[in-house]
């Protein structure tokens, strides 16, 4: 006679992990806790056929744990894409943690992630991501080998956050060369929405090519800074989606293309820093229907994860530069891929993606 587990239905939820939309084959998903500091992380480790898994680590108050493990699901898998396509030899992972950035962060909750990380024994590489800085990552290194980041003192490449915004920059130009036969962004109109350390980096950049730059954010106190320090316009009206513009730049959180806000669009481009900008993937093809270009974020932010992958490979700054650059070249090959193939830019772009993962799963396997 074989044992039934009986659970009460109030505890019977759809499978946690494997039943998840966002869930795409991943290799290995990983639930910390720890009672001491609080410490509630989740780490999704999406394929490390190219290398280890790296991927930043976000701190975010999450409505829910069912909400974080999709964030942690989609973004991993953002990862491998964004490190095939820019030609690193990284698989992708990621890791959230529970709380609140401001108010619960902690050395101890952060070592203690590091000791978790450790346990993984280098599948899983940390940086920083959202709610995170460098401090913290050098907090981490107090305790596993196996993180980016860290202070140049320290020996690492530093903030990640200009070089990112630097390789947002050279996509969006990508961008204007193929949508208006010329990548000189001066005079175009452009939302920037989200200027933390990436946006505010991006707004520098588009304010000295010329661009007329309207930004928006959560925070008065940095769309207050930010304006006196660069003349830009702060947004002042109720609905940024609706807004006539040539280029709209989310560098926020992901998912702002969505059922509510595409129709609403505008814009002629999009090219922005957020992770997982289109909400679903149905999102890429109506883009592509109303003729509004759209560089795949996975591909155009990756200034990152160059930056921090300088750390393990030991390149200078001078090659950083060159490889997010590149970034220009690249994203005007996925446009006209797609343009030939008669697909969306986001397809095109997880198309050679994953091209390049099955030409060393082969190879692996020989």
């Amino acid at each position: 006679m074989t044992a039934e587990i009986i659970q009460p239905k109030e505890l019977i939820k759809v499978d946690p992990v494997f039943g998840q939309v966002s869930f795409d084959d991943h290799e290995q998903i990983v639930f910390c806790n720890d009672k001491d500091t609080g410490l509630k992380a989740i780490i999704g480790i999406h394929n490390t056929v190219l290398g280890p898994a790296l991927g930043g680590t976000r701190m975010w108050n999450y409505n829910n744990e069912w909400e974080a493990l999709n964030d942690v699901l989609r973004l991993s898998r953002g990862m491998t894409f964004k490190s095939a396509i820019t030609g690193l030899n990284l698989g992708g992972g990621k890791a959230v943690i529970i709380g609140d950035a401001k108010t619960q962060k902690t050395p101890e909750l952060m070592r203690k992630f590091g000791e978790f990380v450790h346990s993984l024994s280098g599948k899983y590489i940390t940086a920083e991501d959202v709610g995170m800085n460098t401090e913290d990552m050098d907090t981490v290194r107090e305790v596993t080998p196996y993180v980016t980041g860290i202070s140049e003192s320290k020996g690492g490449a530093g903030n990640p956050s200009p070089i990112t915004a630097y390789g947002v920059f050279m996509g969006m130009k990508a961008a204007a060369k193929f949508k208006f036969g010329s990548d000189v962004l001066e005079d175009k109109t452009i939302f920037v929405q989200g200027i933390g350390h990436v946006g505010e980096a991006l707004v520098e950049h588009l304010v000295n090519e010329g661009a007329k730059v309207t930004i928006a954010d959560i925070s008065q106190e940095r769309l207050e800074s930010v304006r006196s320090k660069y003349n830009v316009t702060i947004y002042g009206g109720r609905d940024l989606y609706s807004e006539k513009m040539d280029i709209y730049a989310p560098c926020a959180l992901g998912a702002t293309i969505n059922d509510q806000t595409i129709k609403k669009l505008k814009a002629k481009i999009i090219a922005g820093a957020a992770n997982n900008q289109l909400a679903e993937d149905k999102h890429g093809t109506m883009l592509k229907e109303m003729g509004i270009v759209y560089a795949p974020d996975f591909l155009i932010n990756a200034g990152g994860i160059i930056n921090v992958y300088a750390e393990l490979e030991n390149y200078d700054r001078q090659e950083i530069i060159r490889k997010t650059e590149n970034i220009y070249n690249t994203t005007l090959e996925i446009l006209e891929r797609a343009k030939t193939n008669d697909i969306t830019t986001n397809m095109a772009a997880v198309n050679m993606a994953k091209e390049r993962i099955e030409t060393r799963r082969k190879e692996n396997s020989k």
